[in-house]
């Protein structure tokens, strides 16, 4: 039996890893915590109170909001709870806000059923050993640590990367980074900046905001450059060139999952800076 669904809090972690382990996925403590502190997670438990189902909501400053880690148990498909826990979360934000997801191929055809459309793919690269091209700084651009003056300006940056500014997630999100860089011109603003996550199996590198794909690429360069596991990076279509350095640099493409929106006929404006996504919960 299925009790009714609820909202989950930071005593739920420990099931929500569970879950995300039973389908084969690698959140952990520090990934979970970012999205109860950055939105709403909703899940379905059973009458031993072991969560079966998750979705998590994270409502941006203004305009968007993101779906993510949405999971059903194996033995509870086919009974509507996905459906119903991202409906929650659609209806747990006002209606005037663009909702958008980054659907696995399994979740397609129900996001379809609920009004979610096609506007865009991303490009999902794994890398077992980094191969680096050793890149110099180039003439003008400058990339040092993070430093928590920087945070206004690189909440605008990534506002106009992203489509709307992100202020309580990348406050969260950089507290969880295991590396977070600024890119500064000769004059001392920040023109990019790039984050790395350690998870249980990947370093994930992402957001990364920059404005070329060499610069771009000189951020996964300083952030992949001394670790010796695996990585991930999920990028936007249309990167081509900084694609070409990833698979130089000893990243393949895995696959290539859909972005889906709802309550908007396409994603709000982006300045075409956004070279990576902070994660496929996140977008």
């Amino acid at each position: 039996m299925i009790a009714e669904l609820g909202e989950l809090n930071q005593y739920d972690i420990p099931g929500l890893i569970d879950l995300s382990a039973s389908v084969g996925w690698d959140y952990d403590e520090n990934e979970v915590r970012t999205l109860l502190e950055s939105g709403r997670v909703f899940g379905h438990k059973n009458s031993a109170g072991r969560i079966v189902s998750s979705s998590a909501i994270i409502p941006y400053d203004t305009k968007l909001a993101s779906i993510g880690m949405v999971i059903v148990h194996e033995e509870f498909r086919g009974l509507g709870l996905a459906m119903e826990a991202v409906r929650k979360c659609a209806e747990s934000i006002t209606a005037d806000r663009t909702v958008m997801l980054i659907a696995t191929k399994e979740g397609q055809p129900l996001y379809e059923k609920m009004g979610f459309t096609t506007v865009d793919y991303i490009s999902k690269f794994l890398c077992d050993k980094f191969v680096p091209e050793n890149l110099l700084d180039h003439d003008g651009v400058f990339i040092e640590d993070f430093n928590q003056s920087d945070l206004t300006k690189l909440v605008d940056l990534d506002g106009a990367a992203f489509g709307d500014k992100r202020s309580v997630f990348l406050r969260n999100r950089i507290s969880q980074s295991k590396q977070c860089l600024v890119v500064k011109n000769n004059n001392g603003e920040i023109i990019g900046y790039g984050l790395s996550i350690q998870g249980p199996v990947n370093l994930i590198l992402g957001p990364i905001a920059a404005p070329d794909s060499e610069t771009a690429a000189l951020i996964v360069e300083k952030l992949a450059l001394h670790h010796k596991g695996k990585l991930r990076i999920d990028v936007p279509e249309g990167r081509t060139d900084f694609m070409s350095y990833l698979e130089r640099s000893g990243f393949v493409k895995s696959n290539t999952p859909p972005v889906m929106i709802k309550n908007s006929a396409a994603m709000p404006q982006r300045n075409k800076s956004l070279y990576a996504i902070a994660s496929q919960a996140f977008g």
